[in-house]
């Protein structure tokens, strides 16, 4: 069992939704900290991995702006985190792709090494992050690494008009991998959230 080294994989920060509790703002733009939410997530995720690229569907400008390549949802009217994830897979020039919200600037500094080092050692198709919440271990689906060679997978799933995260991965052989923290995981959205997110 090899292990995946950090060039193999591609971070994908997924920006491209409604933001609808948000108030319909663009979620990734929101400022955290006097910089905006995708920017810290973009710069926890950079020495994770060997590349990067942001997922957004409004702003494309605005995203470009921090350095990386952007690429819009292929399917209209925001279906979700499936079709922001198929866009990083057909994008992406590594085998890899590990996935981050634009809201939630705190994940572990660790996640990438961790899911990867689970996807090898259980020979898994897809790794992804969960954390223990008053009891119950509750799977983070939108923090996850795949390999490209699932994307005619997620492109026929999307295609049949199916767009839940988890019906999705039931398809592949999945392993989850447990992060002692929650509150890395608390992600921004509504604007309660943003501002609770400022005092850590």
């Amino acid at each position: 069992m090899t292990p995946l080294t950090q060039d193999q994989i591609t971070g994908l920060v997924l920006a491209g939704g409604r933001g609808s509790r948000m108030g319909g703002v663009d979620k990734g733009l929101q400022l955290h900290l006097g910089r905006p939410l995708a920017e810290h997530a973009l710069q926890r995720l950079a020495p994770q991995v060997g590349a990067l690229m942001v997922n957004a569907n409004r702003h494309l400008d605005a995203y470009s702006a921090m350095g990386v390549p952007v690429h819009a949802d292929a399917l209209a009217d925001y279906p979700g985190p499936l079709a922001g994830l198929a866009a990083g897979l057909e994008h992406s020039r590594t085998p890899y792709l590990v996935s981050v919200p634009c809201d939630t600037p705190n994940f572990p500094a660790d996640l990438v090494a961790r899911l990867a080092a689970a996807l090898v050692q259980e020979q898994a198709d897809i790794a992804m992050a969960a954390c223990v919440e008053d009891g119950t271990l509750r799977t983070q689906p939108v923090f996850c690494l795949l390999g490209r060679r699932l994307l005619p997978s997620l492109t026929d799933f999307l295609r049949s008009g199916q767009r839940k995260v988890d019906r999705w991965t039931a398809l592949h052989r999945l392993v989850c991998v447990t992060f002692d923290d929650p509150s890395a995981f608390f992600n921004a959205n509504t604007p309660d959230e943003l501002r609770s997110l400022q005092h850590g």
